[in-house]
């Protein structure tokens, strides 16, 4: 059966936030679908969608929702058959889809490391004591905390523009963002320095991008197949079970990283409490294709090692 190519008369339909960040990856799906089928540019349409996520800036994430805030409008939209696909950053996704959609595509991960942020320092070792660093993100908050006790962490959301404006605006002397997010916007100067997996180890699947679909479009099923990355698939396949066996949510500072040597998979994983008082590590290798199975092996032992109340924050 020949594949049905969307066309400019009949384009397929890209759904996606509106942040230039999120532009910027609707674009590479866009056109890696478009160099494996040679379409034009224009048998493709990017809808932009806004989420609750993005139009509530003031409060941390926890407080109104967690991680479904960025995805719940554009899922609805695509169940409505308003949009063909989604394109999602992978650390914002929730480990469950909703009923009906399905994600099992993803793009060659970016760097997944931390960029440390800031006009007047190089490294985080180089902030002086009590000053403030800003991040909307429990675990660096949680993992700042750990390293940097003597610095006070404040509230710091909003896209790249308006974080930058906010260090000008001395809200803070420092903050952190995505070296992934950097690149893909073509402004990696603006990171001082990347902070290493063994300084901060970063979200789970942290730099990749993910592209959701209707369960039952076998159209966009093949269409995706042909721009799928196995590698990406086989490393978030560990950390999202790692996620998944401990909590999925926003409520909970967690760090994994998942990495491929030949047929070995390595995952580091973290689990924090959000002041940084307490924080519980490990590093386990299996073979690959046992990632998955690691994941969850290596959550529940950090879950049978945390000390009584440790999760009491969430309550």
């Amino acid at each position: 059966m020949t594949l049905d190519l969307p066309s400019p008369a009949a384009p397929l339909k890209i759904g996606t936030r509106g942040s230039p960040l999120a532009l910027a990856q609707a674009h590479e799906t866009r056109n890696r679908l478009a160099a494996a089928f040679d379409l034009p540019p224009e048998a493709f349409e990017v809808t932009v969608i806004q989420t609750t996520g993005d139009r509530v800036i003031d409060r941390p994430l926890k407080e109104i929702g967690g991680k479904g805030l960025f995805t719940r409008e554009i899922e609805t939209a695509m169940l409505q058959g308003e949009i063909d696909i989604a394109v999602h950053s992978m650390k914002d996704m929730p480990v469950l889809q909703p009923e009906g959609l399905v994600l099992d595509c993803y793009l060659p991960r970016e760097d997944e490391r931390d960029a440390f942020v800031s006009n007047d320092f190089k490294t985080l070792a180089d902030v002086p004591a009590g000053s403030k660093v800003g991040t909307s993100s429990l675990r660096r908050r949680a993992q700042v905390l750990v390293r940097r006790p003597d610095l006070e962490v404040v509230e710091f959301r909003g896209n790249v523009q308006t974080r930058l404006r906010k260090l000008s605006d001395g809200v803070a002397v420092a903050t952190f963002l995505a070296m992934a997010g950097l690149n893909r916007l073509g402004r990696p100067e603006i990171a001082q320095s990347a902070l290493s997996p063994d300084d901060m180890l970063p979200a789970i699947a942290q730099g990749a991008i993910g592209i959701e679909r209707r369960a039952d479009d076998s159209r966009v099923a093949e269409m995706l197949e042909a721009i799928h990355d196995k590698v990406t698939a086989d490393r978030l396949a560990a950390e999202r079970a790692f996620l998944a066996a401990l909590d999925g949510s926003c409520e909970t500072p967690i760090a994994g990283l998942a990495e491929l040597d030949g047929g070995t998979l390595r995952l580091r994983g973290e689990i924090l409490r959000p002041d940084g008082s307490e924080h519980l590590t490990d590093d386990r290798t299996a073979p690959i294709e046992d990632g998955a199975a690691l994941g969850r092996e290596m959550a529940m032992d950090l879950l049978s090692k945390v000390e009584p109340g440790f999760f009491d924050f969430r309550s």
